[in-house]
């Protein structure tokens, strides 16, 4: 396989022959306001400009969307892509949604979805711990299998908890992708992975290859990618752990 980070939670990922693109968050630098009552409030989002050219984000063969936060669908992602796009989604609220924006050919996924006989199957999420959950909803992951590559899991935005733990009992994945920024608003904690999330991944997975994305790019961060960097040194994940800059791809 090969996973690029194209910028905050969006990859290009080509599996077993098939390309999907992940959570499309396609605007230009500055488009958007900053995400209220979290730090960095004179930042417009995104923080960083695209590191590819739009226009080649939406040559794919399907798109996942693990859910509809700004940061991971957002109305440039409903204006590039084609309406006939092959698109997953986490559950049918979504799905009408982007049947809204124009998508017709749109799949929500299950625990046994398969696509291009690659098996896809969808995995609980926190976004988030405590009360704050109830304000952010819904969120999934994405294991995908096929017998000639190894086994990924695409956490989404979730924090370390048991539906996690759950998820690599189950599916042993080699490649697992978190999405590691630590974000926050000024009250009620992390909303995604950080440092220590990311350590229990490790610890629960530690064979695996884990890549933390999400980082440095909405206004709301507070686990910047040197940090993490100085912390998986610290803890002896080097070589385990990867921190990609945008744009920057991995054949695994």
């Amino acid at each position: 396989m090969n996973i690029q980070l194209i910028r905050n939670a969006t990859l290009v990922i080509d599996y077993a022959g098939t390309r999907f693109l992940i959570d499309p968050f396609l605007a230009e630098k500055g488009t958007y306001p900053p995400f209220a009552g979290s730090l960095r409030q004179d930042q417009n989002n995104p923080l960083v400009d695209l590191p590819v050219d739009v226009q080649q984000l939406a040559q794919v063969d399907a798109v996942i969307v693990t859910h509809l936060h700004l940061d991971h669908y957002d109305a440039r992602a409903a204006e590039v892509l084609a309406h006939d796009i092959p698109m997953f989604v986490q559950n049918e609220t979504d799905a009408e949604k982007v049947r809204q924006d124009g998508f017709q050919n749109v799949t929500v996924l299950t625990e046994n979805t398969a696509f291009e006989g690659i098996s896809l199957s969808k995995t609980a999420g926190e976004h988030g711990r405590g009360d704050i959950l109830q304000r952010l909803g819904q969120v999934c992951g994405v294991v995908f299998q096929h017998p000639d590559e190894a086994t990924l899991y695409v956490a989404g935005d979730t924090v370390w908890y048991d539906g996690v733990q759950k998820a690599l009992d189950t599916y042993k994945p080699q490649v697992i992708v978190v999405n590691g920024g630590d974000n926050q608003f000024l009250q009620g904690g992390s909303l995604v992975m950080g440092k220590e999330d990311i350590y229990e991944v490790f610890q629960a997975a530690p064979q695996a290859t884990i890549l933390s994305v999400h980082m440095e790019a909405v206004n709301h961060w507070t686990l910047s990618r040197d940090e993490l960097r100085a912390y998986i040194e610290e803890k002896g994940m080097h070589g385990h752990v990867l921190v990609p800059e945008d744009g920057e791809s991995y054949e695994l």
